[in-house]
């Protein structure tokens, strides 16, 4: 672990990542969503300045892969051209808000993500690149496993609450004291040291003792959360999987074409406004039921230079062996990038071979270690613990 490098940013659009096939260029979605019009457009310049896929990340942002130095300044102008370019980097790395895909015109969820976002954008000072917001304040929450340090949310009584992550209850707010209450607690956690320790987040902040001040927390109990949506049909339209995330182009453009907008989510997921059947178009999967839907897995190698395997064949080989109740995480060395939370199995690749955790995260201690891809194709039993 000690030889991967903890970047301890995540790539923009106007701060790149390198990666083993180019450039990684990470688009934020306002509100975490596109319209018809962009979507297109982006699959035409994904297509000519990258390698022709994009990923769904778990924070709900779309990323550019394969684009080449030559490219970049082309793409970043196509961006701009299609209003998905923040005017800098500094706004662009703290516009960090996860909304979620269920909501409806002309009600307060959209209204609250836009005003978080426009906050955002001139403060506060010293937080965290990694460091995000949650707009879930829906019926029922669906955000509770995405990565999120500040919450607004419902309480069961139906109030709006703003919570830390981390956190067991809420302060309960009125509509217009919601966002200056995530901004406050913003505020504390900075000055109170989180961003210097606790991986600059809120719950492992929280974690370690500290306590936001009596104005800043609450006693509202959180309304129940849902359990993770899958494909299908629902009221704002129709949702499907993509396989570790990846979206080509042509199915992009496919979708550009038959929806009005394309909500992301962070479960690998998007929702396809205004359609009423299920999209058939290759590389979208719209059964639940599919094994592919139970297993994470980051690029890998060759695509992340600091991959010690290729984890992608390898998941997909094990998808069918998995539990419908399951989930399996296989990570291409320690840092987990695609799937920070426990799985019900992780696969972590060292140069040694695959540790095994079960139960657990990339930062568990693994119950075995060392074994060979070989070893586990032949005997995904061992990963169930059955002998």
């Amino acid at each position: 672990m000690s030889d991967v490098a903890i970047r301890g940013w995540c790539p923009g659009a106007l701060q790149p990542m390198r990666s083993g096939d180019g450039l990684v260029v990470r688009i934020r979605p306002h509100a975490s969503r596109i319209d018809a019009a962009q979507a297109v457009g982006l699959a035409e310049l994904a297509e000519r300045h990258g390698n022709g896929i994009l990923d769904l990340t778990n924070r709900a942002n779309l990323q550019i892969r394969g684009v080449g130095d030559a490219s970049y300044l082309p793409l970043i102008e196509g961006l701009a051209g299609l209003a998905l370019l923040d005017p800098d980097p500094d706004t662009e790395a703290r516009r960090n808000v996860l909304m979620t895909p269920f909501w409806t015109e002309g009600d307060e969820i959209a209204a609250f993500a836009a005003e978080l976002e426009q906050a955002l954008a001139t403060g506060p000072a010293g937080v965290p690149t990694k460091f995000g917001f949650a707009v879930d304040c829906g019926r029922e929450r669906v955000l509770v496993g995405a990565s999120a340090d500040v919450r607004i949310e419902r309480a069961v009584t139906g109030h709006f609450i703003v919570r830390a992550d981390g956190a067991e209850l809420g302060r309960q707010v009125t509509r217009t004291e919601a966002v200056k209450a995530v901004l406050a607690l913003t505020e504390w956690f900075v000055a109170s040291g989180g961003a210097k320790g606790s991986r600059g987040r809120m719950a492992a902040h929280i974690g370690a003792g500290a306590r936001p001040p009596e104005a800043l927390c609450g006693n509202a109990r959180p309304a129940r959360s849902q359990i993770l949506p899958g494909p299908g049909l629902y009221p704002q339209g129709a949702m499907f999987g993509l396989a570790f995330g990846q979206l080509t182009c042509t199915a992009l453009r496919y979708l550009g074409n038959c929806a009005r907008a394309l909500r992301m989510t962070p479960w690998r997921m998007i929702l396809a406004e205004g359609m009423d059947e299920m999209p058939q178009c290759e590389g979208l999967i719209t059964r639940a039921e599919d094994p592919i839907l139970r297993v994470i897995a980051c690029s890998g190698a060759p695509r992340c230079a600091q991959a010690y395997a290729d984890t992608r064949t390898l998941a997909e080989a094990l998808a069918p062996h998995i539990a419908e109740d399951a989930r399996l995480h296989v990570s291409g060395c320690a840092k987990g990038c695609a799937h920070s939370g426990p799985a019900s199995i992780t696969l972590v690749a060292t140069g040694e071979g695959f540790d095994l955790v079960r139960g657990g995260s990339v930062r568990d201690a693994p119950v075995l270690r060392g074994l060979s891809r070989a070893g586990i194709l032949t005997d995904p039993s061992l990963l169930l613990g059955a002998r």
